[in-house]
Order: structure tokens, then sequence, then C-alpha cells
């Protein structure tokens, strides 16, 4: 099989890349782009740690072959948290200890950054219930709940 080009808007640039079509998006992205950011933690589609959003959706790049983003909308977190309102999110990460390998912490910033886009206060069951599709082997997940706590506490702070 040969490679192909598509175009795409990463992170709200257009971009061009050649890879083989089938080729995992993932990897496209971390070999081909150099967003080292998006993370593999199981490459199955099982711990979300891949995530990024896809016209929208939050997608386990992992499963997308990189011929399905032709012409897509795509945000890695590195696009996600150039914004100052989602820096902030993965900042409370940081502070609240809830990042310390760092494998899931990615997902787990662009899970709880779509939760915060749909709902200005969730509550810790609804956090728990958004932040579900990503795995974490280190913190036991309290620290991250935390974190998605405070930055729900800042983004008030800040509204005030």
């Amino acid at each position: 099989m040969s490679k192909t080009t598509i175009t795409f808007s990463l992170n709200g640039e257009e971009t061009t890349v050649e890879d083989y079509p089938m080729a995992r998006f993932l990897d496209v992205l971390r070999t081909n782009v150099g967003l080292t950011g998006t993370k593999e933690g199981c490459g199955e589609g099982e711990c979300g740690a891949c995530s990024v959003y896809i016209d929208g959706v939050m997608v386990n790049s992992c499963l997308v072959p990189f011929v399905q983003v032709a012409g897509s909308d795509v945000q890695t977190i590195e696009g996600v948290t150039a914004k100052p309102q989602n820096l902030a999110v993965a900042e409370a990460f940081v502070k609240e200890n809830g990042a310390q390998c760092g494998i899931c912490t990615p997902g787990m910033v662009l899970a709880a950054v779509a939760l915060l886009d749909e709902e200005e206060a969730p509550s810790r069951d609804r956090i728990r219930e958004a932040l579900g599709g990503n795995l974490c082997r280190c913190t036991g997940y309290m620290k991250i709940l935390d974190a998605v706590e405070k930055a729900v506490a800042a983004g008030r702070e800040a509204g005030a």
C-alpha cells in the first residue's frame, strides 16, 4: 500500500501530512507532526490516554486510521491547553497532584474540558462519570477528581 497525503485542521492550522492510509492517527501525530502530548497507554482504545477531538468529538486516536481525518478539525492537548480557560484545567492537575506519570493526563484533561464546556458546575459524581473512559494506574483517581473540582471552583471565581 502506498502513502497518501491528506489535509486537515490541526489545532486551528491547516496541516498536510503524508503517511499510510491505515496508519494509526496517534502515531502520525507523534511521529510525523511531532505533537507528543497525546500519549499511548494501551493501544486498544480502552484507556483514553490518546484522546483527541475530531470534529468536536473526543476519540481514541489509536483506533483512528490516518485517512479518516481528511478534511477534519482536530484538536490535541497542545491546542486545547493553548486556550487560557482550558490551561487552568491542566494547571489544576499539577497543583492538586492529579498527574503522576503523565500518561493519562492529556486524556483526563480533554475529558474534563469537554465536561466543563457542557456544564459550568458539575457535581463530583458527574465528574467521575465524565472521566469514566480514562484509566489511570498511578493516582487512585481522588487527586484527579480534586483537580477537576479545583478547576470548576477557579472558573466560578473568574466568572464572579
